[in-house]
């Protein structure tokens, strides 16, 4: 399926779908993130159930600890 992710065009497997599928990619796999799916917020508890299509565009913001 082609995403546009973080403003960049990419492809994930047909079976990554919904937004816990994607986060529980290697590349995202215990981060804590804020997800935006075509200009609208998605909440934590809904990321089982936000069924990615195709062309959707996700910005997905992670948090970066530090001083």
């Amino acid at each position: 399926m082609n995403l546009i992710i973080n403003g960049k065009p990419g492809v994930v497997a047909e079976e990554c779908r919904t937004v816990a599928d994607l986060l529980s990619r290697p590349e995202w796999s215990f981060r804590l993130v804020i997800v935006e799916r075509n200009g609208e917020i998605v909440s934590k508890e809904h990321y089982g159930s936000e069924i990615l299509c195709e062309g959707d565009r996700l910005e997905l913001v992670h948090f970066v600890g530090g001083g």
